[in-house]
């Protein structure tokens, strides 16, 4: 297929955030909720941080003419409520989503899972835990992609689960300032260069919830994730065989150099285009 019609159809996604509003820019393709808080049935998102980075990932941009698009258009969406209305989580819904996800990920024809939520641990058993969650995921097949987050501009301020060596970590490539970048640069405390990959994070326009439908402006590694996870469902409607692993050589391969070292820009910054080619 030619990369120009791709729209990651078929490929199904795993949002791990503070739920899904029913935008009008996804279209029916919501294909699974889950609610850890308060075990709602139906679909919804009072923060508005979910909603905005499936619409990075997934968003068809109806309600702006096209003019607001996500990545991958065509994948589904399976949102996993684990943050509250300010955006907090405990440790324990997180572990449990991660759990589920692991049990009836492959049924809902989950490929890829989005985590645009980290925390900063000082080798503490919470990263620890959430570290295990995302590795046994990675183990079982999934694509797991991660935030750096936005501790920087120090060395070793990654937050997990970005920290694990297995999973693809991304960083903003216009947020990597030496002085004032806020997103989050290595070395792990296990001495693993980290991130893996950066994109653009600053100023990333996507749905929000509420009638109209609407969109909204957000800035951090929240948004560069997703947009690395859209790319990543459209190689898969383009090579459905291809595994996590080969996913993330992939990925490597097609990033452009922006001239920082390793632990601030990762391999460098993704390159759409070449990685749909390669």
């Amino acid at each position: 297929m030619e990369v120009s019609k791709l729209t990651g159809k078929g490929i199904g996604v795993a949002v791990l955030d503070t739920g899904i509003y029913p935008h009008i820019d996804f279209d029916g393709r919501i294909t699974g909720f889950r609610d850890f808080l308060q075990g709602k049935k139906q679909p919804y998102d009072d923060n508005g941080h979910g909603t905005h980075v499936a619409g990075i990932i997934g968003g068809n941009g109806k309600a702006s003419q096209g003019r607001y698009c996500g990545i991958a258009p065509g994948c589904s969406l399976v949102s996993l409520k684990i943050l509250d209305k300010r955006g907090n989580g405990n440790m324990k819904d997180v572990v449990k989503a991660l759990r589920w996800l692991k049990m009836n990920g492959k049924q809902l024809g989950i490929r890829i899972v989005n985590i645009s939520v980290g925390t900063v641990g000082k080798g503490d058993r919470n990263s620890a835990l959430l570290i295990q969650g995302v590795e046994e995921l990675w183990d079982e097949g999934f694509i797991v992609v991660t935030a750096a987050g936005n501790m920087g501009p120090e060395p070793g301020s990654i937050t997990a689960p970005g920290s694990s060596r297995k999973v693809i970590t991304v960083g903003s490539s216009d947020l990597l300032d030496p002085t004032a970048g806020i997103s989050g640069r290595g070395p792990t405390k296990e001495c693993v260069c980290k991130p893996d990959i950066v994109t653009p994070g600053l100023g990333i326009v996507a749905c929000s919830p509420g009638i109209p439908y609407g969109y909204a402006v957000k800035s951090g590694t929240s948004m560069s994730t997703p947009r690395v996870s859209g790319a990543i469902a459209l190689m898969l409607e383009k090579d459905p065989f291809l595994t996590n692993v080969e996913i993330k050589m992939l990925l490597k391969e097609a990033a452009r150099d922006l001239g920082y070292e390793r632990n601030r820009q990762g391999w460098g910054e993704l390159d759409i285009n070449a990685f749909l080619k390669s």
